[in-house]
């Protein structure tokens, strides 16, 4: 490392920089054999996933239809249900025996979850209520109508069938009743906030759900811990929710009884807002607690098809408006918001339902199209999660950042909504592909209203890699706590930026991703997959970059070496010599500027890596030199800026 110190005058004579005499010593740990191997890629693919990094012709998934109807307990806050689960073996084996997931469990005083949780460690990922004892309770669990033996293990439940389901496309049907206590903070994923006409109520991980079967790994049986969220397959769903009669329930897909349960002058008002570009308010301020809590309770039917998902809400509380949703195809769609008085006005929640139509039509049409009929966006005190056509938010949020936690959530409609990804091993391939589009968006919402700030990397580069970071690929649950913002969301999203703006280029990026998204659209895409699809379609051997930022947690410093002059005249050209002094290696951007202020800019391909760990170019100019500099912009993640300048002397 540099350090300024005192030379003689001699040597500043006959040096031309003194930042040479420094850095020459430097011990340079790069070497390129690391990152340039042709063995990261595996030479064969699997008979389902094409080398290529799509589906093959042989590629399958099981499918799973759920039709539920559940109650809600306003005063014990228990929710009962009975759920058909339709499973539709399409793998090439048999199936003795299924795997579902039991999420709720987690909130178990038993779980493997609250086993983790250290005395007097703080975790978003408990619960917040005292002595609160939750989980689920199952009842008359069968098969095709037969009773079946089961045993549940913490956060997963196993059935043993009495006879196989056959491979190629068999169907089984499971039947259970189920109910648990809602959580007030569950892990930040559903919970109860209170307000001065009642409960809200943002519920999830509310039934039993089948764990995936797929063609990598088999039954995919990870316990819920928290931190890892979910792998689920896709399938039809038909829910009905009831739920006390002053209240407002919104779902995942589309709401099919609207005349049911709706007051006339409420009705009419729906209706506006299926055709409305501004936002319509549905239920007002005076309407809250017009009907009495006495009133016959009101079931609301929620259809949402393809999806991996279904959530909802519930309040008397709940203030509700809605506006049109515009989609390339034109097909309906519309945008919802319910919240409480506490968070109207237009700094506030007024805006929200504006910020949901904004987010979803604008990446409908850089990404893939919204796919479901309508987008509810719900105040809870969740700080932010995300299902399918419904999403919680903090109903303290305002401006900016009510229009990021929105503009997040809903993005995860793609990332893992659309592209399914296994978020319970690899949460970055959501959270951070998520991040990586929502920076764009920032700059694309009402003409940049909340455009993103220009980041400085000097400041930024010691959280991404500094000693207490962790590698991205790690499953969440592996990874201290603190660290999954910087792992999971920004260093990956970032790590998208640099190749988009540095690496490929927007045209080649933008197509690359795109044709990524459609091919592993309603499916489930692996790391490897993601990698291989950008390789090929932009046409880049991109392994050295995976590798460095993605598989592990390499850190890159870039320095000027040197800067000699040719010729004894010192007019015949420049040579500088810069060094890669780490494991990582990245493409050079390099500024200069003549004794005349003359500006130039030279842009090194990440090749000149490939066999050294040091490189001389040449500056086009005959002019002397009044200072280089590597990296002016700041755009690279260097861990050391001090050393990536030179000024004559």
């Amino acid at each position: 490392m540099y350090k300024k110190c005192l030379l003689p005058i001699f040597i500043l004579l006959c040096s031309v920089s003194i930042l040479a005499q420094s850095t020459a010593s430097i011990k340079r740990s790069y070497n390129p054999h690391n990152l340039f191997s042709p063995l990261f890629y595996a030479n064969t693919a699997i008979a389902t996933r094409a080398v290529t990094g799509e589906p093959a012709s042989s590629y399958w998934q099981n499918k799973a239809d759920y039709e539920i109807e559940a109650a809600l307990n306003e005063t014990t806050h228990q929710i009962t249900g009975k759920v058909i689960i339709t499973y539709k073996n399409n793998s090439p084996t048999a199936l003795p025996f299924l795997w579902l997931t039991l999420d709720q469990n987690l909130f178990s005083k038993t779980s493997r979850g609250q086993a983790r949780l250290q005395p007097g460690s703080k975790s978003r990922y408990g619960d917040a209520a005292s002595n609160f004892e939750g989980g689920f309770t199952i009842n008359d669990v069968k098969a095709n109508g037969k009773e079946v033996w089961y045993q549940i293990t913490d956060t997963r439940m196993q059935l043993r069938l009495n006879t196989p389901v056959k491979e190629g496309g068999e169907v089984v049907k499971i039947s259970m009743d189920f109910s648990f206590i809602l959580p007030e903070y569950g892990a930040d994923r559903c919970g109860i906030q209170a307000t001065k006409n009642g409960n809200m109520f943002a519920v999830a991980q509310w039934y039993p759900r089948m764990c995936v079967y797929d063609d990598v790994q088999g039954w995919n049986t990870l316990p819920y811990l928290g931190p890892s969220e979910f792998y689920l397959d896709y399938g039809d769903y038909d829910v009905k929710i009831t739920a006390p009669a002053n209240h407002v329930v919104l779902g995942s897909g589309e709401l099919l009884n609207a005349a049911e349960v709706l007051t006339a002058e409420q009705l009419a008002k729906y209706e506006k807002a299926k055709t409305s570009n501004k936002t319509i308010l549905i239920k007002t301020e005076s309407e809250l607690n017009k009907i009495p809590t006495s009133a016959k309770p009101l079931t609301w039917h929620f259809k949402i098809a393809n999806a991996r998902d279904m959530s909802w809400a519930s309040s008397a509380a709940f203030l509700w408006d809605g506006a049109k949703i515009n989609l390339p195809s034109a097909k309906p769609c519309i945008a919802f918001s319910a919240y409480p008085v506490e968070s109207k006005g237009d700094k506030s929640w007024g805006r929200a339902t504006e910020y949901t139509k904004g987010s979803i039509e604008n990446y409908s049409k850089r990404w893939f199209e919204y796919p479901y009929p309508a987008a509810s966006n719900i105040a809870t005190n969740v700080g932010g999660m995300e299902y399918p056509g419904i999403v919680f938010c903090d109903y303290k949020a305002e401006e900016e950042s009510l229009f990021g936690v929105t503009d997040h959530e809903f993005g995860h409609t793609w990332f893992p909504m659309i592209v399914g990804s296994n978020e319970r091993k690899y949460g970055w391939m959501d959270e951070g592909f998520n991040t990586f589009i929502n920076s764009l968006a920032d700059d694309d919402f009402n003409n940049g209203e909340y455009k993103s700030q220009k980041i400085d990397m000097a400041i930024l580069t010691g959280y991404m890699f500094g000693p207490q970071s962790e590698a991205i690929m790690n499953t969440p649950d592996a990874m201290k706590e603190s660290n999954i913002g910087i792992a999971l969301y920004y260093k990956p999203g970032y790590g998208l930026e640099l190749l988009r703006n540095e690496i490929l280029g927007p045209v080649r990026f933008d197509y690359a991703f795109k044709t990524y998204i459609q091919r592993w659209a309603f499916k489930h895409p692996t790391p490897w997959d993601f990698f291989r699809t950008i390789d090929n379609v932009a046409g880049e051997d991109l392994s050295w970059f995976w590798k460095g930022w993605f598989l592990e947690n390499y850190q890159l410093d870039q320095s000027i070496i040197d800067v000699e002059y040719t010729g004894s005249g010192q007019n015949k050209g420049t040579i500088v010599t810069i060094g890669n002094d780490d494991e990582m290696a990245m493409p050079v951007n390099i500024n200069y500027v003549t004794i005349s202020g003359t500006k130039g800019s030279l842009k090194l391909p990440v090749e000149i890596w490939n066999n050294t760990n040091t490189f001389k170019l040449k500056l086009p100019t005959d002019e002397k030199i009044k200072s280089v500099i590597i990296d002016e912009e700041k755009v690279f993640p260097d861990m050391n800026f001090s050393n990536n300048s030179w000024h004559a002397k």
